[in-house]
């Protein structure tokens, strides 16, 4: 249930243009809250002390000209919550989200007798919450109904106590704030009427209340990515009326209680993934008719899928990757889920086939069973899947390439495959004139299968393609010009094959790393499931993938083009383990995007560009194992690269106080031994974790998946 459907109902529902004017005091407490603010963006010259104030922006009065309404949301404003708003005695709702309110919330608003509705969301409100008169009596009136102090500051434990008066109360969001201790108890104590609580995204410890199934109207119960422990209490599962139970990504371990889940005949959401969860999935979860999204993903539980999982018909989404799942997935009748739009079984150990009954849930959006032991060819009745966007069958046992995609070109709605990983080991790369269509494909991974062959021609027809993965193949011959002709294509991982020849003028021309104004916006349905790149680390949108040119581990040979900086726009260049000449080109320098640059492990002579150390995002750089010589660059990110950056390259030297480049016994840099060769692993998976911050947003983010990362570059393969 969303927030606004508990909000809209407490709102007026007509509200009549005023035929009085407001008060003299109502207007003073209007402008000592405008006096408070740092910065009114405005504010101060839309409320004009010769206009009544019923008739000022976002102020809403009744009939006889009480104000009932302060609605200044998203208005940029600055400073602190002024106690004059309590003053106002008819006020029913204030509405101040998404501005940069700082301090306190005061205590006159939450002990006003007259305001239903606050919302003060998405601000930097960090003072510990304490209703006034805290000692009075316990019946006292606290209309008080809607309460959202969610994307705060605020800290500290959580005064439950002080909130037993609030009596009224119906929805409460305290979520994205960093409260913590003791996850609250008393809401129920004296409000039956609670119905939605949301404490996700704070720093809750201990074990789940048991108080909580006495909240007989409680329907939205939310405390994810917390730090609570413990089992599920079996008083919890009194409250009967729960819609929506979510405690995700906490520390929560136990079994599902087999008897007691069934109370929950109205849950239509249950989200548990990230925890410590054991044992099966119970039979009777089939009991659950009303139920739409089953997240049990990250858990540790084990044994087969009930088959009464089937007769859940309104099922959108179930989510159990990351288990220990076992058995066949033929187990399930999954023709009884006509509205079934995601299956993400991703990381167990189901065997068999793919079950024939997925190909009847005609509304599925997005298949993922990677990471399985699945095994035999594609049905042709996956076509019958006319809006499957997202496909991930990697790393199962799956045969016949050339027969999968020659099926798979016919779903004109796929626009992510990923179907690499261990699937046909050692099979060859299907030819020019087996395969056509895939005309809305943006992301391809068939990597990891030690394909022979060459890089074919039919993929330079797929002119929607943004992403392509071939890396841990064994695919020869040159790299084809036509690659540049993906006008699209932003991210191109050929590596750790066996190509040869230059690296080809052709690739410098590719548009989407030319252009600086490019961006890398894909349609949403192309990652309708995260995709994994490392251990923890996931990528929702592709606009936070960075653009990347890796061919490394090959066998190029010739010098690295001078046209290499027309590139501008490129984030990542790995050339690594190749047998490259010459001198690292100037024009290096005019990559001011990029923030990796692998030229390791090649015959590169000359000097290092002193120029490089103006490429200011430039966060990790190897060029060691060459025959590189002269003084390492210094300044900028220059600063901060170990010395392992440069490693067997005895010609090399720094400058430094006590030895000058140049002089009688230049100062080498040391040579490693063959165990710190082996760490360069840790050069991609520390690349790996500086694009990982920052770009992955709400419950989304897991933290204990394996990784998958190739140790030349991101390996998105599942």
């Amino acid at each position: 249930m969303a927030f606004a459907d508990v909000l809209v109902p407490l709102m007026l529902l007509s509200l009549v243009s005023p035929s009085c004017s407001c008060t003299e005091q109502e207007e003073g407490s209007l402008l000592q809250f405008l006096a408070g603010l740092s910065r009114d963006n405005g504010l101060t010259a839309l409320w004009h002390n010769d206009t009544d104030c019923c008739e000022w922006e976002g102020i809403t009065c009744s009939s006889d000209g009480a104000i009932i309404e302060v609605s200044l949301a998203s208005r940029g404003l600055e400073g602190h919550v002024s106690p004059s708003l309590g003053g106002l005695s008819n006020l029913q709702s204030l509405n101040l989200s998404c501005n940069s309110f700082s301090g306190d919330l005061p205590s006159e608003l939450l002990a006003s007798r007259s305001i239903i509705v606050v919302d003060v969301s998405f601000n930097r409100l960090s003072q510990v919450l304490q209703p006034q008169d805290c000692n009075s009596s316990v019946s006292d009136y606290r209309p008080l109904q809607v309460l959202n102090i969610s994307s705060n500051l605020f800290t500290g434990e959580f005064p439950s106590v002080a909130w037993e008066k609030m009596s009224n109360l119906v929805v409460l969001n305290a979520s994205n704030n960093n409260f913590q201790g003791l996850m609250p108890s008393s809401f129920c104590i004296s409000s039956s009427l609670l119905a939605v609580l949301d404490l996700t995204y704070n720093q809750f410890s201990g074990n789940m209340p048991g108080s909580l199934g006495k909240c007989s109207a409680l329907r939205v119960l939310k405390a994810g990515h917390n730090n609570l422990t413990g089992q599920l209490p079996d008083e919890l599962f009194n409250a009967s009326s729960l819609e929506y139970l979510s405690f995700p990504n906490n520390g929560l371990d136990g079994v599902l209680d087999d008897a007691r889940i069934t109370n929950l005949r109205n849950l239509s959401k249950l989200h548990l993934g990230g925890n410590m969860l054991i044992g099966k999935l119970p039979d009777t979860i089939g009991q659950l008719t009303r139920l739409e999204e089953l997240l049990m993903s990250d858990n540790n539980m084990s044994g087969e899928l009930p088959s009464a999982l089937s007769n859940c018909t309104n099922l959108v989404t179930i989510d159990l990757k990351g288990n220990r799942f076992t058995g066949e997935l033929t187990k399930v009748n999954f023709s009884n889920l006509i509205n079934l739009r995601t299956l993400d079984v991703l990381y167990n150990k189901f065997t068999g086939t793919i079950p024939e009954s997925i190909y009847s849930c005609s509304n599925l959006n997005a298949l993922r069973l990677s990471g399985n032991s699945l095994h035999g060819q594609l049905s042709p009745r996956i076509v019958d899947l006319k809006s499957l966007s997202f496909l991930s069958i990697s790393s199962n046992k799956f045969t016949n390439i050339t027969n999968m995609l020659r099926i798979l070109q016919n779903s004109s709605s796929i626009t992510t495959l990923l179907i690499g990983g261990h699937n046909f080991n050692g099979e060859a790369m299907p030819g020019d004139d087996i395969i056509a269509g895939f005309q809305n494909l943006q992301v391809l991974s068939i990597s990891g299968c030690s394909l022979s062959g060459k890089i074919p021609f039919w993929l330079s027809k797929l002119k929607s393609l943004k992403m392509l993965f071939l890396q841990k193949n064994q695919l020869s011959g040159p790299i084809p010009a036509w690659i540049k002709n993906l006008e699209l294509l932003f991210y191109l991982d050929i590596s750790n094959n066996r190509l040869t020849g230059e690296v080809p003028l052709a690739l410098m021309e590719m548009p989407m790393l030319k252009s600086e104004k490019a961006t890398t916006d894909v349609d949403p349905s192309a990652f309708e499931r995260t995709v994994y790149i490392a251990r923890g680390l996931q990528y929702r949108k592709l606009n936070a993938v960075p653009k990347l040119l890796n061919l490394g581990n090959n066998k190029l040979t010739s010098v690295i083009p001078k046209e290499i900086g027309q590139l501008k726009s490129l984030n990542v260049l790995n050339f690594s383990m190749n047998s490259l000449s010459g001198e690292m080109p100037l024009q290096l320098c005019s990559l001011t995007n990029l923030q990796v640059l692998d030229l390791s492990s090649n015959h590169l002579t000359g000097e290092i560009p002193l120029e490089l150390n103006k490429l200011n995002f430039l966060a990790e750089f190897n060029v060691s194992n060459n025959d590189l010589k002269g003084p390492i660059p210094t300044g900028g990110q220059f600063d901060t690269f170990p010395d392992s950056s440069y490693e067997r390259n005895p010609k090399l030297c720094r400058v430094t106080v006590d030895q000058l480049c140049g002089s009688a016994e230049p100062s080498a840099v040391s040579v490693l031994s063959t165990e710190q060769i082996d760490r360069r692993v840790a050069f991609w998976i520390g690349f790996g974790a500086f694009f990982g911050v920052g770009i992955l947003h709400d419950q989304l983010v897991l933290s204990k998946f394996r990784g998958i990362m190739d140790t030349m570059g991101f390996n998105i393969v599942l």
